[in-house]
């Protein structure tokens, strides 16, 4: 989309007010488990909604850690946000050096328009420049969160961050690999 401006989020184009009209809304039929080391489809029926109070939340979290140990972008249509992207500035990792894609999020409406590619593409090249090998995701579980993540070229985590892992037990632990 041509009219959608990408920028990096500060304080005269982020508040904890962002968020009124984001709409995240996520029909799930099917999630990813782990059973017996072998990943499955399972029946998982449900709806993830985020109401009012939780956009509310969620963008005074993304607020209070911007520019601090945090950097996020935001894709725009006006004044509106309909995508974000935060990341993580802390490195950690034994075989390679990670950062977290902490959150990563396109409004319901704007879905399959390149959007969160061309955020992802975006945090990349903020992680290469925090001096990160490889980006870290927590990734949702769904079916379909799983094959947008395949899609932009994640893969399964080589090392998995445990205290992520047990703080999100449904999530699959991914990686993306910065550096070619």
């Amino acid at each position: 989309m041509d009219d959608i401006q990408y920028k990096r989020l500060d304080t005269t184009n982020f508040n904890g007010r962002s968020l009124d009209s984001f709409v995240r809304h996520q029909a799930v039929t099917e999630c990813w488990r782990r059973s017996d080391n072998i990943w499955k489809l399972v029946p998982n029926v449900y709806e993830e909604n985020w109401s009012q109070e939780q956009c509310q939340e969620i963008a005074e979290d993304v607020a209070r850690h911007m520019n601090l140990d945090q950097t996020g972008f935001g894709a725009f249509n006006g004044d509106r946000l309909i995508g974000f992207a935060t990341l993580s500035h802390h490195i950690f990792g034994m075989t390679a050096r990670y950062v977290q894609l902490i959150c990563f999020q396109v409004s319901e409406e704007f879905r399959h328009q390149g959007i969160g590619r061309r955020l992802f593409s975006i945090v990349c090249e903020k992680a290469l420049r925090l001096g990160a090998d490889k980006l870290y995701i927590s990734g949702h579980s769904s079916k379909e969160s799983q094959a947008a993540y395949r899609a932009l070229g994640c893969t399964f985590a080589e090392e998995v961050n445990e205290s992520l892992a047990e703080t999100e037990p449904f999530d699959v632990q991914l990686e993306y690999r910065l550096r070619k």
